[in-house]
């Protein structure tokens, strides 16, 4: 049964090598905006039994969700056999928890939504933190495509001597995953946050990290904060200048150039940046193509 793929212009590259590496036919969208700003969607490709599968990058969750639910439903009323979604970039991952009265736990119902929408879902690296998978919250089979595996082989290929650096506890499911696969040292360091814009960072062990290139690891660089604080550290030690690698580059505001001014910066392909180095497109691929052999055997 042959594929076909969406992208709901949220990343022409990624969807390119993907439509490849799947065999699969690139579907035709019409989309535009009403005056009083509502959207327009209508799908060109005859996708009556045919498996479908939606690349939507959701970091920037608000200006995507409504079309991209849109098109879930439409393919499904055209007859489409299955309706599937690829998000390198899972938004609404961080409320996990009500810290205050009438917090809303974002993360259950867009959960819910996402759920009743699509027949499955392939991520790479959800920011899982008190939850231990994504089937706490979401109930259609999904992939979570890990991306220690790419970082270590980047490191191994173009660092020498590197020391990996967390720049909290948060980050050491990252940072020590990477640091076996690459057969390389860490160290993780203490956070406190006062506020958004309000940081403080432990120095790390500067006796082990003289001689090696400091490697700073993270799921997300948003603000930067903590990665600016960090490289203050490490400057001021006398330390060679660093990298930062990032799963998920989203570089709120003036976040990457004031990163860039102090240290080298690579993220993966997850959201479409300048920094992209490491390809996320083989394994993205794979996942799809199991979740695709599960339906089939089930």
């Amino acid at each position: 049964m042959s594929i076909l793929l969406f992208n709901p212009d949220s990343d022409p590259a990624l969807a390119s090598q993907l439509t490849r590496l799947l065999d699969a036919q690139a579907g035709v969208l019409e989309q535009r905006r009403f005056p009083d700003g509502e959207s327009y969607l209508r799908v060109h490709t005859e996708c009556k039994r045919r498996r479908c599968v939606i690349l939507c990058n959701l970091f920037h969750p608000d200006e995507r969700l409504l079309r991209l639910l849109f098109l879930a439903d439409t393919l499904r009323e055209m007859g489409a056999t299955e309706v599937g979604l690829i998000t390198p970039y899972l938004a609404y991952m961080r409320q996990d928890k009500r810290f205050k009265p009438g917090e809303c736990v974002s993360s259950r119902p867009f959960a819910r939504l996402l759920s009743e929408a699509f027949d499955y879902l392939v991520t790479v690296d959800p920011h899982l933190h008190r939850y231990h998978s994504l089937d706490e919250i979401y109930t259609i089979p999904s992939r979570v495509v890990q991306a220690a595996p790419l970082i270590a082989h980047w490191i191994g290929q173009h660092i020498r001597d590197p020391l990996l650096i967390g720049p909290d506890s948060e980050s050491e499911q990252w940072v020590s995953h990477v640091a076996s696969l690459a057969g390389v040292p860490f160290q993780i360091l203490q956070k406190e946050r006062r506020g958004d814009y309000d940081v403080s960072i432990s120095l790390p062990d500067l006796e082990q990290g003289q001689q090696c290139t400091p490697v700073l690891v993270d799921d997300i660089i948003s603000s930067g904060r903590t990665m600016l604080e960090t490289l203050s550290h490490l400057q001021s030690a006398g330390l060679p200048r660093a990298t930062i690698i990032g799963v998920h580059g989203i570089f709120a505001g003036d976040a990457y150039t004031r990163l860039t001014q102090v240290a080298d910066v690579v993220t993966t392909a997850c959201i479409p940046h300048l920094s992209n180095q490491i390809d996320i497109a083989p394994p993205i691929a794979e996942a799809v193509r199991e979740l695709m052999q599960q339906r089939d055997t089930d």
